[in-house]
């Protein structure tokens, strides 16, 4: 259950993104505002998370990884988000179990599928464990496309009031539950997943998945394309 902390934290970060920056998102409306939810990230700096969690109009437990939480400075912040432990790359057998109990409760799990950030801004080469543990939870994926925090690495890049995108795209299925998938299933259904991030890029951010072919949204016949953002954040 998310703590009154969230909300506090919650709260006045987007108090500092009206203040400090040009914080645009769009999309709100495909949010599920109920029921089991796996969102869905590229990542480029440590103001992402925060940022993902004002930016989606629903309360989000988050992956983090295992060393945040071996100091107490670290720890405090990321456990007002309703963080968990997990190993660096990829999810551990403890943080696969502990996702799915979450999702299982109708609760929204917010994961960083590269498992790192990004040094160039692109998307890297994903990690499997968002795209398992989707596949196992048989839950709906929401993806979204992240820009102009990479300028954020230091306190320089506050100075200018940078823009700030988040785009929120349309709620997929990586398909039927599965408890044991195969190799060649996992391998798709993370092609799939990141490519659905890369539509809500910019070109520039795409990086290997700039060609790759997102699923349909939920409830779509049709492969329905999310409008990127602009080349230039």
């Amino acid at each position: 259950m998310i703590s009154l902390y969230y909300a506090a934290i919650t709260g006045l970060v987007k108090l500092l993104l009206l203040l400090l920056a040009r914080w645009e998102v769009t999309g709100q409306e495909h949010v599920p505002r109920k029921g089991p939810l796996l969102i869905v990230a590229n990542h480029l700096s440590l103001v992402d998370p925060p940022l993902l969690a004002a930016s989606v109009p629903r309360p989000i437990h988050f992956m983090a990884k295992r060393e945040l939480f071996t100091s107490f400075w670290s720890r405090l912040p990321v456990q007002a988000y309703g963080a968990f432990p997990v190993q660096r790359r990829g999810i551990s057998k403890e943080g696969l179990t502990l996702a799915q109990k979450l999702l299982v409760g109708g609760y929204a799990l917010g994961s960083f599928p590269e498992g790192r950030r990004s040094r160039s801004a692109q998307l890297q080469d994903a990690d499997a464990g968002a795209a398992l543990l989707a596949l196992r939870a048989g839950v709906t994926v929401l993806p979204v496309g992240i820009a102009g925090t990479e300028r954020l690495r230091t306190l320089r890049g506050w100075v200018s009031r940078p823009r700030l995108q988040v785009n929120i795209g349309a709620p997929f299925s990586l398909g039927p539950q599965a408890k044991k998938p195969k190799a060649v299933e996992l391998s798709q259904a993370t092609q799939s997943l990141m490519a659905s991030i890369a539509q809500l890029l910019p070109p520039s951010y795409r990086g290997p998945y700039a060609v790759a072919t997102p699923l349909a949204p939920v409830g779509s016949a049709t492969r329905t394309e999310a409008v990127a953002l602009g080349d230039k954040p």
